[in-house]
């Protein structure tokens, strides 16, 4: 018989501003122990050298994490010049060195080349793996990690200052899968120098905004005084673009026992009005609706042919 699962049923989202020197598992797991949750997981891996929005999703909110996997991102990052690192961040050996410092003028030249649909080599350290292992664990071994380029998307990459002829400050707003690590190391080698990353900090995960976020000692002391529910936010946060359709209770029931509805023509049509392109994971969800009773999430589901068939269902009992 299956061991059963110890914790308790906590469904909603906690908006993680990830301390520096913690590994995203050891944010997700501090946070798990906090509100003593059955399940939890996290929505877009930061690194023990970053810092910012880890959204950490508990209980059936990890069935949305998809969703905002999948979000736009903003990132804050400063690149120090001259040299490159083995990790591409500060925490790496030097690898390779530069005399050339760049200026102002030069770094917002090149910057044009960054933007927009481009090919990015992920750094060996990553948690990409290659034949069946971690490639960061190959590169620990000493062994030549050799990985390929991957087709990504940047929306805007902005110099915000150079403070001293060693460093640059910069921000970016992207989409999935972007190395900030990857990027340092290529806008150096554009420049004619090498780079690594000094600072990085994580300000937006789709819906998931820094203003809503919350430090890890601030939210060990809201649980320490049973207030830590207060940081929760409702599961259906990360599906903030998906269009919503308002059921009763007994289709709640009826959607929870996977079993489809009948749409009235009227909210067939406005459901159609809403609907736009949407891929979350390699997958088409351009047909995809929330159901919501009362407003608590009930299913994920399509709504076509005048049926809404839910093909994700939210069961969150206490």
């Amino acid at each position: 018989m299956a061991r059963r699962r110890k914790g308790e049923n906590i469904h909603g989202w906690i908006v993680l501003d990830k301390p520096l020197d913690m590994t995203s598992t050891q944010a997700v797991s501090a946070v798990r122990r906090l509100f003593n949750a059955k399940k939890a997981g996290h929505a877009g891996t930061l690194d023990p050298l970053a810092t910012g929005i880890l959204p950490i999703a508990l209980g059936d909110a990890t069935k949305t994490v998809p969703f905002a996997m999948d979000g736009e991102k903003v990132y804050r990052f400063s690149i120090a010049w001259g040299t490159r690192t083995d990790t591409l961040d500060r925490e790496g050996d030097v690898v390779a060195r530069s005399d050339h410092r760049p200026a102002a003028a030069e770094i917002t030249a090149v910057l044009a080349e960054f933007t927009g649909e481009i090919d990015q080599i992920p750094p060996a350290f990553s948690a990409i793996k290659v034949d069946g292992e971690r490639a960061y664990d190959l590169a620990r071994d000493g062994e030549t990690v050799e990985l390929e380029a991957r087709r990504v998307y940047i929306d805007s990459l902005e110099l915000i200052d150079c403070p001293d002829a060693d460093h640059a400050r910069f921000e970016m707003r992207c989409g999935k899968g972007v190395y900030v690590r990857s990027l340092a190391r290529d806008i150096a080698h554009a420049l004619g120098t090498e780079g690594h990353i000094a600072e990085l900090r994580r300000t937006l995960v789709g819906t998931f905004e820094e203003s809503e976020s919350t430090k890890l000692d601030v939210l060990k002391e809201m649980a320490h005084k049973g207030a830590a529910s207060e940081a929760l936010l409702p599961v259906q946060t990360a599906l903030d673009d998906i269009p919503v359709l308002a059921v009763s209770e007994e289709e709640s029931f009826q959607l929870k026992q996977g079993r489809s509805i009948v749409l009235l023509p009227r909210l067939a049509q406005e459901l159609k009005e809403q609907r736009r392109p949407l891929t979350i994971a390699g997958k088409d969800c351009t047909f995809l609706v929330l159901a919501e009773c009362s407003g608590e999430a009930v299913a994920l589901g399509d709504a076509k042919a005048g049926k809404f068939q839910p093909s994700r269902v939210f069961n969150m009992t206490p």
